[in-house]
């Protein structure tokens, strides 16, 4: 698909992947994120390996459908336990706010996508207008995964956060899991979350719970492509190295 034949949508996600693979430089090893804005950044980045812009770059896929699209384009890949340190995670963001706080989690990878993310020197998201808010979780619902044992016994403690819980499906309404193995159970907050660090903690402090959407702190910079694709915004936390 050419660039006229985009989308205002895949045109904002396709100039924020470029720009994203700008700050990649020779001899890094990089965590590569999850959907469909991802998927710019990679063909942009195999681009610049394929034209000799750069050199001896290796990945830590964050999900199978990332690990396939990266062989694909040639990308050289890593295991994360044999990785140690990563110089630069990319990923996108479901929602973000202007203090750089996320909700990730509605592409299924939020367990990996956070643990690479921990191990990463910078974190850079890449994200089109549309995911901008002022509080979480206030168009896109947070995503929570949960051990398949008894998971229907957490549906109580999560209404009594004040959601409105629902276990995600797949295709043909078939029950969701992850690369992992396990449920996502999708919070949706009327309003938005009040307070996410508690949230946080409270949801982290339940057995079962796997991992969440949450990444709070996380983001060093998101770049931002506005819906027609021409304008780019970085927006950077203060004090992050990037």
């Amino acid at each position: 698909m050419t660039t006229l034949e985009l989308d205002g949508a895949a045109r904002a996600k396709r100039a924020a992947g470029r720009e994203a693979a700008r700050h990649v430089r020779s001899g890094m090893t990089l965590g590569l994120g999850t959907g469909s804005t991802v998927r710019f950044f990679l063909e942009a980045l195999a681009e610049s390996l394929q034209e000799g812009g750069i050199g001896d770059v290796r990945g830590v896929a964050t999900s199978v459908d990332t690990e396939e699209r990266a062989r694909e384009l040639g990308i050289p890949l890593l295991e994360l336990a044999r990785a140690g340190t990563l110089d630069l995670a990319v990923d996108g963001a479901d929602e973000f706010t202007p203090s750089l706080d996320l909700i990730k989690g509605l592409g299924g990878a939020l367990l990996r996508e956070k643990m690479v993310v921990q191990a990463a020197r910078r974190f850079i998201v890449i994200a089109d207008e549309s995911k901008a808010v002022e509080r979480l979780a206030t168009r896109a619902p947070l995503p929570v995964e949960v051990v398949s044992f008894a998971w229907e016994a957490h549906l109580p403690f999560f209404r009594a956060l004040g959601a409105r819980p629902e276990r995600r499906h797949g295709g043909d309404d078939a029950s969701y899991l992850t690369d992992n193995g396990n449920p996502v159970i999708d919070l949706h907050f009327e309003g938005g979350i009040g307070d996410p660090v508690e949230l946080e903690a409270r949801l982290r402090a339940r057995a079962g719970v796997v991992e969440t959407g949450l990444f709070l702190r996380m983001a060093d910079a998101v770049i931002v492509a506005g819906r027609d694709g021409g304008t780019v915004q970085t927006h950077t936390r203060e004090g992050s190295p990037a």
